[in-house]
């Protein structure tokens, strides 16, 4: 099931080119390339360079599961 998934979202192009979690041959350090390159771009051209950094590591972890549950069967259902 894994495998078909995996295909299926490559073959139908839905994750970003840079999304690295979960894939094969597509390592976390590789996604920092683009950004980091933007950033040293900008400041050659003397432009400002802001980030915002969120961790969501424990953002999952204050979901209610009964009502996320709800939520995706009520999605699905009326699609």
């Amino acid at each position: 099931m894994a495998k078909r998934l995996l295909l299926y979202i490559d073959a139908n192009k839905i994750l970003h080119k840079f999304q690295s979690g979960f894939r094969i041959n597509h390592f976390t350090s590789l996604a920092l390339v683009d950004p980091i390159d933007n950033v040293l771009e900008h400041l050659d051209n003397y432009k400002h360079v802001i980030g915002t950094y969120l961790d969501l590591q424990k953002a999952f972890d204050t979901v209610n599961h009964r009502i996320l549950l709800y939520k995706l069967w009520c999605s699905w259902y009326f699609i």
